[in-house]
């Protein structure tokens, strides 16, 4: 046997066996590195003591951040200015066991927040805070720990532990019912934008998605993928604002950035 045989018999024996085994694995799934049809716009460092961050709301001078400082027990939310992301003031929200204040959303000179116990299948009160002075306006007591909490024309939606449930406040605070997430998505933010329910959550620890719900019907419209931040969290993880097609997100503890993405139009 020649020189030429002998190497085209090696190559024979060592190497198809291992193009025949690449060529039957499975194509990757490309990864999406921000938010999925979206440009990023900003990323801001928020400039005062954040702990684990939970929900985010911004109106035209202020931004705020809700974080549980779970060694503590304390909940708080925290208000940033929006021109400079410097910090301004903060008010905890403990109540007694329940001190997990969540995903929030501002409507007029309102602010509501959920806090609850840190723990599923718990308890949990829906607070509405004056949004200039910060206090207590209003109290409602639900069993369940809810994390997250939007509002409507007609009330409020709040969804529980990992949004497995939506409950369905009228405006007075009455329970009219409980719905099914129809999502496998675990959202930790919620806001109510253009006569739809917008969701951001977690499907794993490196991926997650932002949905966009008909209502009240619950007919999904819309769904970009999330992938992670450059510090690996995933960026919808956590908090959550959208005005128009202009997304934020709050995904990191303290120090905590603000990404600003600008959706693409549908």
């Amino acid at each position: 046997m020649n020189i030429r045989a002998i190497v085209l018999c090696v190559v024979s024996i060592f190497c198809v066996p291992l193009l025949i085994s690449q060529q039957s694995q499975p194509a990757e799934v490309a990864s999406v590195t921000g938010i999925e049809g979206a440009s990023l716009a900003d990323v801001r460092t928020l400039d005062g003591v954040l702990f684990h961050v939970q929900g985010v709301d911004l109106d035209a001078d202020h931004i705020w951040v809700t974080s549980v400082d779970a060694a503590n027990r304390k909940g708080y939310l925290h208000q940033f200015n929006r021109k400079t992301a410097k910090f301004e003031r903060q008010v905890e929200l403990t109540d007694g066991d329940r001190f997990h204040p969540g995903g929030f959303s501002i409507a007029g000179d309102s602010i509501w927040v959920p806090v609850a116990e840190y723990k599923p299948h718990s308890s949990a009160v829906l607070v509405e805070l004056d949004k200039r002075t910060l206090a207590v306006k209003r109290k409602i007591v639900v069993a369940d720990h809810l994390g997250c909490v939007a509002m409507t024309s007609d009330g409020l939606i709040a969804g529980n532990w990992s949004s497995r449930q939506f409950y369905i406040f009228d405006r007075e605070g009455k329970q009219i019912k409980v719905i099914d997430n129809p999502s496998q998505n675990q959202y930790q933010d919620i806001k109510f934008v253009d006569s739809r329910l917008v969701g951001s959550g977690n499907l794993t620890r490196t991926t997650g998605a932002i949905d966009w719900y008909a209502w009240p019907s619950m007919e999904i419209l819309r769904s970009v993928r999330s992938g992670v931040t450059d510090r690996g969290r995933l960026y919808t993880a956590e908090a959550m604002a959208l005005q128009g097609s202009d997304l934020y997100l709050v995904p990191e503890d303290g120090p905590s950035r603000l990404f600003h993405f600008v959706l693409a139009k549908p």
